[in-house]
């Protein structure tokens, strides 16, 4: 049976890693969309024939900013994953079961199972990095910590890399009489860890840009 990592990760220092990581994210993105808008203007003002091929760098470009615009602006799990860690204690799971990925515009979807030794009927999970990054984290198939309630939602947290994951239930549905019949200490835990209701749903383009 494999141990867990001798020290409980701190909440501060994941925290600080995965908003570093995501400033770093954004940043990248920004700066890739940037360039290639720029680069048919500056590729003309150097002499270079204004045609198709020229302007072409404009349209990915464009699709990286308003691609990342859309997971900013509605992207909230990073701040939600530290309000979870600062409401539930980390458990260790040994084994994190990934059943698929989902490419979608908010994220890489992971479709998770973190079953408990000797019980049965874990839920499905789905996952979203908190960094805003779309890689599956290395060394997550080997064991994570886990802190929130498996009805509400809760945080994943890689014990190498300190990657952190958003998880709440796939089926959302499924668990509504679970948390509605939750008890009133379980249910003010979720609400004060911000999970008491589904938190990010695939958003409509054009609405999510517009409204």
């Amino acid at each position: 049976m494999p141990q867990p990592p001798r020290r409980t990760p701190e909440v501060t220092e994941i925290v600080a890693h995965n908003r570093s990581a995501r400033s770093r994210h954004v940043l990248l993105r920004a700066a890739l969309g940037s360039v290639l808008i720029a680069l048919p203007f500056a590729l003309t003002g150097a002499g270079v024939p204004n045609t198709f091929l020229t302007v072409l760098p404009i349209v990915p470009g464009l699709f990286i900013l308003l691609l990342l615009l859309l997971q900013v602006r509605h992207g909230r799990r990073l701040d939600v994953c530290e309000r979870v860690l600062r409401t539930y204690p980390l458990e260790y799971r040994d084994r994190v079961d990934r059943r698929g990925s989902d490419w979608l515009l908010l994220g890489t979807v992971h479709t998770v199972k973190l079953p408990i030794r000797g019980q049965h009927g874990a839920p499905t999970m789905r996952a979203l990095n908190a960094s805003m990054t779309r890689r599956w984290p290395e060394g997550a198939a080997s064991g994570a910590w886990f802190a929130g309630d498996p009805a509400f939602g809760g945080v994943m947290v890689v014990p190498d890399t300190g990657d952190m994951l958003f998880l709440q239930p796939a089926e959302w549905r499924k668990y509504e009489t679970e948390r509605d019949e939750a008890d009133p200490g379980r249910r003010a835990l979720a609400e004060q860890a911000g999970i008491s209701a589904l938190l990010e749903k695939e958003p409509n383009t054009i609405a999510a840009l517009g409204g």
